[in-house]
């Protein structure tokens, strides 16, 4: 499935009622819903796998694994009405491998076991997948590797911090650790025995650990020890420490850092100051809010004279990093360059101009652009009559940057703030710091037809479509360029190259496979062997799912380093060699929307048309395809008639493969003439009747047109009703049963068309 199930919660309810349902397995009963009339007719039916018209079918029932082995209800409404259980979750990479890759298979071998001893088979759910996998594991094992022979260069980078602080600068020391001197100055004098408390953040450009005295007034010397030296690091620190005057002490009124106790030149910084006798604070301004509050605060810096310590916003300090290295990468594209932030987001802009034309309420239009900037990033887009003269602060969509191009597309229909406009604009300090923003492969429509010239940039001075005003500038035509400057960090890595990273891969996949069948002991025969490939975009046959046309930072795509082809017959060859039954073993593709009716099943063609790809070689061979079917009975009855019209084509072309077909996900919902998706509580009685008669459509169907010996089966996903809290189609009456675990009316169809009524 796409995503993670959690259907079975429910199931863990305990038995409630006292009295027995007819011919029902479970043995108790429930109260039926107000809305749902009257049922009892359902007590006449026998459990669901007793009406097979053909024996060799398996019904099958999707559970969780840890449910079912431990024996409960969920063990027992299962085994009961079905031949098979395919778990949700437990069988899927990331519930077996950790982030070290140590794969746990416990849970797996305890759901075999229990299968084993109830005579009920299981489908294996999912061997090979994008999503549900261990992230952080694949793409650690495949990073770039240290160069410990390395020595980076290193160059000095200028920073600024906005802080309000204390700043001492010291010069190297020319006589004494005294050359440079700081101050905390209080109008009370210290007696001895008197307790103090000092807390100060502290920071300087080179680490340091100047030591304190005690002074009756700035450099009228008292004592050598006063609170202890105090350690300075290139990061911002708490120094906190108490302790009691002594005799020696007596008399004094300040404190005094001995900043040249480092004898090379610095700068210190102090913030956050806090200094007590006795429990009594004696420091005002100690945040540096107020830039004259310096009553407390006095500085000797570099030899000179005694003065205020001097309150700063802000500061520039050096430190030393790796020297980027510099790639120069050719491509024609447009540049956008900004400066940091001075007064608007609308200091650098970009605009896509449309001569001529007059945007009308209700004309849709479509834009596709691959865009990338230096800094990651994002650019809001207004609506403009010519460049710079705003009309709507809403265009065509906020815009992601990041370093790696992207392609952004989206879509929509024009507004009437909209009207008689003609040019669109992207407000590129949207992100406040100076950063270069680059554009390719532009695309807009305008009611289905092409409004750019150039969109590839080939031609650098076409740029009629293309305004730009850089660093607060004038607008102006567009740069077109035909090559920038990257920097990454310096060296120190090794990236692998595409080859390593496949075989590399090869060995985690064969680690996997090979736990998985040792684990499961041969008893599960049949699997899905690659779950979910086929994307739903591309020309005349769909690609694969890939980090390009999918999610990367939440799936992990094996087909993008092992390869298209390679992949699939990689995870064939793997799970027939470590295969340890004695009964054939059978390998499904199984995705979802095979059934659709608004492509004319085109992502069923587009599956066949792979798996006779992948079987080109002569020796991968596919067993059979898993449709999901996910539906919805809809109110609409134009919607519904091509629904069901796309379901009688789907069996019809997976019946001319040849192959074994299996309704693998079956549940369904209802959407209403309007187009909403009804809650449970919400489907009427002869809504319920209507999804009834649906799933005797579906299953009728598939038993009338796939030939008996390719009929491998059908899966019901889900067995109960969702509740609210359901991470799988949340309170929506995707159940053979209520949630209380009466039948309901689909059961008798669901019966009915499994005898072939």
């Amino acid at each position: 499935m796409k995503y993670t199930k959690h259907l079975f919660g429910a199931l863990l309810l305990a038995f409630a009622a006292t009295s027995c349902v007819d011919n029902d397995p479970l043995a108790f009963d429930v109260q039926k819903p107000a809305n749902m009339g009257s049922l009892e007719y359902l007590n006449d039916y026998e459990p669901l796998k007793t009406y097979k018209a053909n024996p060799n079918m398996k019904l099958g029932a999707a559970i969780d694994a840890k449910d079912y082995s431990g024996q409960g209800l969920t063990f027992r409404l299962v085994n009961s009405n079905f031949d098979e259980v395919t778990a949700g979750n437990a069988m899927k990479y990331s519930s077996v491998v950790d982030n070290n890759g140590k794969m746990n298979f416990g849970t797996v071998q305890s759901f075999v076991t229990a299968a084993r001893d109830a005579g009920t088979t299981i489908y294996g759910h999912t061997l090979a997948w994008h999503s549900q996998q261990n992230n952080k594991y694949l793409n650690g094992i495949i990073a770039d590797k240290i160069d410990e022979n390395y020595v980076p260069e290193l160059v000095p980078v200028t920073k600024t911090e906005e802080r309000t602080c204390i700043i001492v600068e010291s010069d190297d020391m020319a006589e004494y650790p005294w050359d440079t001197q700081f101050w905390i100055v209080v109008d009370k004098k210290f007696n001895e025995g008197d307790t103090w408390a000092v807390k100060m953040d502290v920071r300087a450009d080179k680490a340091a650990s100047p030591g304190t005295q005690v002074h009756a007034e700035p450099s009228a010397y008292l004592h050598w020890n006063a609170i202890g030296n105090v350690e300075f690091t290139t990061e911002w620190k708490t120094f906190e420490k108490t302790g009691t005057f002594d005799a020696q002490a007596a008399g004094g009124m300040s404190i005094a850092f001995n900043l040249n106790d480092f004898a090379e030149a610095n700068k210190y910084y102090f913030d956050n100051i806090s200094f007590s006798v006795n429990g009594e604070e004696l420091i005002t301004n100690s945040n540096m809010d107020d830039p004259e509050g310096t009553a407390n605060f006095v500085s000797k810096e570099k030899r000179g004279d005694m003065v205020p310590s001097r309150i700063v916003d802000s500061y520039e300090y050096t430190v030393m990093e790796e020297k980027p290295s510099i790639e120069e990468v050719e491509r024609t594209c447009i540049m956008v360059e900004s400066d940091n932030m001075v007064e608007a987001p609308w200091d650098t802009q970009f605009w896509l101009v449309f001569e001529g034309v007059s945007f009308k309420t209700g004309d849709s239009w479509s834009v596709s652009m691959d865009v990338r900037a230096d800094k990651e990033a994002s650019a809001g887009t207004q609506t403009h009559n010519a460049p710079g003269e705003y009309k709507h602060w809403a265009a065509i969509g906020t815009i992601n940057f990041t370093p790696e191009w992207e392609t952004y597309t989206s879509s929509g229909s024009m507004t009437s703030e909209q009207d008689g406009c003609y040019s669109f604009a992207f407000n590129l300090n949207d992100f406040g710091e100076a950063n270069r923003y680059y554009f390719d492969n532009l695309s807009f429509k305008l009611n289905g037809e092409e409004l750019i010239v150039n969109g590839n940039c080939d031609d650098p001075t076409g740029t009629a479509n293309f305004v730009a005003k850089e660093k607060r500038g004038n607008p102006g035509p567009a740069r077109i360029i035909d090559k920038y400057i990257v920097e990454t960090a310096g060296g120190g890595v090794i990236p692998l190259t595409p080859e390593e990273k496949a075989d590399t891969l090869k060995w985690a996949m064969d680690n996997w496979i090979k736990g998985m069948m040792t684990a499961t002991e041969g008893y599960v025969t049949t699997w899905d062997v690659v779950n979910e490939p086929i994307s739903g975009s591309g020309g005349e046959y769909y690609d694969l799912w890939s980090a390009d046309n999918g999610d990367p930072a939440n799936n992990f795509y094996w087909q993008d380093y092992l390869g298209d082809e390679e992949y699939v017959r990689f995870v064939v060859a793997k799970a027939r060699e470590y295969y340890q039954g004695t009964e054939p073993l059978k390998l499904f593709i199984n995705d979802y929307n095979l059934e659709s009716w608004w492509d004319g099943n085109k992502k069923l063609k587009s599956l066949i048309h792979w798996i006779e790809t992948w079987e080109a070689d002569g020796v991968t061979q596919i067993d059979g395809i898993g449709t999901q079917m996910h539906v919805s009975f809809h109110g609409n009855a134009e919607t519904q008639a091509a629904q069901e019209a796309a379901i009688i084509n789907m069996f019809e072309l997976m019946a001319e493969t040849g192959k074994l077909v299996k309704i693998s996900e079956l549940d369904m919902g209802y959407v209403d003439a309007s187009g909403t998706t009804l809650t449970t509580g919400q489907v009427t009685e002869e809504q319920q009747k209507q999804m009834a008669g649906f799933y005797k459509f579906i299953i009728s169907n598939y038993l009338n047109i796939i030939p008996e010996a390719q009929q491998y089966g059908i899966t019901q996903w889900c067995l109960t009703d969702a509740p609210k809290t359901s991470g799988w189609r949340a309170d929506e009456p995707v159940g053979i049963w209520t949630q209380g675990y009466q039948r309901k009316h689909i059961y008798a169809s669901f019966a009915e068309a499994l005898a072939g009524e």
